[in-house]
């Protein structure tokens, strides 16, 4: 969930995501991966019992990746409910999201597509394909290139990704209500600082 718009970008390929997770209960913290069920064991409770059963072992993650893993399956499956009721999959949404955040004439090569989005060329060409064949993209020759491929929003893939980020934002802005503009704040900057000291 990548939000510049915050709709919609996911790293990988058109496969589900959920197909790459461990098994339920490979997790020491308690088999809390977004594929699997979710447990409501408290994470400082498992932390604990693993510290009374090995001492010595590093606990310091379970009470923070475990958490985690539970909202990102909370929010993984309440995203694939709200998308589906809004009649656009994930995939779609990022192609048109991407287009439509670029600004006038909504329009960007398949190759800028590909490096704004990280999904592979051939993901990419699969996606403008589908959008495509269902009236809200188009293709034509670039004008920057003749090797280059240009896309652009159509009036109706324009109309369906301001109307399905509209709704799906504001329902999402619901989510994180529970939280404090300081809180959201604090909690986005925590969450970057970790990002990027993975990605490094």
């Amino acid at each position: 969930m990548s939000n510049d718009t915050g709709a919609g970008e996911h790293q990988g390929t058109d496969e589900d995501p959920g197909d790459d997770y461990p098994a339920d209960g490979d997790y020491p913290g308690g088999g809390d991966y977004p594929g699997g069920p979710v447990s409501r064991w408290p994470a400082a409770e498992i932390a604990a019992a693993w510290r009374r059963e090995l001492p010595g072992v590093l606990t310091e993650s379970i009470e923070i990746i475990t958490p985690l893993w539970r909202v990102a399956k909370l929010l993984g499956d309440d995203r694939r409910r709200t998308l589906a009721a809004l009649g656009i999959d994930s995939a779609t949404l990022d192609l048109l999201s991407v287009i439509r955040r670029s600004g006038p004439p909504y329009e960007l090569t398949t190759r800028e597509i590909t490096r704004r989005t990280l999904v592979t060329a051939g993901a990419v060409s699969q996606r403008v394909a589908r959008a495509e064949r269902a009236g809200l993209v188009a293709r034509a020759a670039s004008p920057a290139s003749r090797r280059a491929v240009s896309v652009r929003l159509t009036a109706v893939g324009h109309e369906l990704i301001e109307a399905a980020v509209s709704q799906l934002l504001g329902h999402e802005a619901e989510l994180v209500a529970a939280l404090t503009a300081v809180e959201r704040a604090a909690l986005a900057g925590f969450l970057a600082k970790l990002e990027q000291s993975l990605t490094a």
